[in-house]
């Protein structure tokens, strides 16, 4: 990612105390209360439902090996970071920008996609997965190839 000073990797070092902790938080009931975070001094500050959701999410990605990268969504990523981000090639990726699905702006020779405009491409591209999905499933059904 084009990396700003608020950018952070982080990378699963620390494998048994990590898979602890997603145990623990998926053992966790729903949320009748709001989470706390204990400082080293003691101190107790309640966590917001969006960072302990975050929070889960970080935990779960460490605890299946994944490096996380945290950055704010305003970051521009090069057609490399953007098509990782995807899990397609650069090239599909530039192909997928000259058709115009993902706005991009070219401040130099190279373009540059927001952080934000990709995360929305691929949530739009799970959605019609998902939703061409049911439609297969459904029309074997309807053709009765689907036996119980």
């Amino acid at each position: 990612m084009h990396s700003t000073a608020e950018d952070t990797t982080l990378l699963p070092e620390h494998l048994a105390e990590i898979a602890a902790l997603r145990a623990f938080m998926d053992r966790a009931p729903a949320a009748s209360e709001p989470a706390a975070l204990r400082g080293p001094d003691g101190t107790v500050q309640t966590v917001p439902a969006e960072v302990y959701e975050a929070l889960t999410a970080v935990v779960r990605a460490l605890s299946e090996g994944k490096a996380v990268t945290v950055a704010p969504t305003h970051t521009t990523l090069t057609t490399q970071e953007a098509a990782d981000v995807l899990g397609v090639s650069r090239p599909t990726f530039v192909k997928i920008l000259d058709r115009g699905e993902i706005p991009y702006s070219r401040p130099g020779r190279h373009r540059r996609v927001l952080l934000t405009d990709v995360l929305a491409y691929r949530r739009l591209r799970r959605s019609r997965r998902r939703s061409g999905l049911d439609e297969l499933v459904q029309l074997t059904e309807e053709s009765g190839l689907y036996d119980n």
